[in-house]
């Protein structure tokens, strides 16, 4: 699951997945703007059939957080 969510965000912020390991700040590290995290989130949500409050979203800075998150929600 990790993989797949790492190349989601490379795919979303058009970067080569080397560059998003597991611990990589999603804001800080890659540069995703309050745009890429929606997509982000939505392909994941539309992906793995969950719903991510806004409030968990705040909570998800890297792919290891989304990954934990998607596996204790889905």
């Amino acid at each position: 699951m990790i993989d797949k969510i790492r190349e989601i965000i490379a795919d979303e912020l058009d970067l080569e997945i080397d560059e998003v390991t597991p611990e990589s700040d999603i804001i800080e590290d890659l540069g995703a703007d309050s745009l890429a995290i929606v997509t982000i989130i939505m392909t994941i949500e539309d992906l793995y059939g969950i719903t991510v409050p806004d409030e968990a979203v705040i909570e998800l800075r890297t792919p290891d957080a989304v990954a934990k998150y998607v596996a204790e929600n889905s």
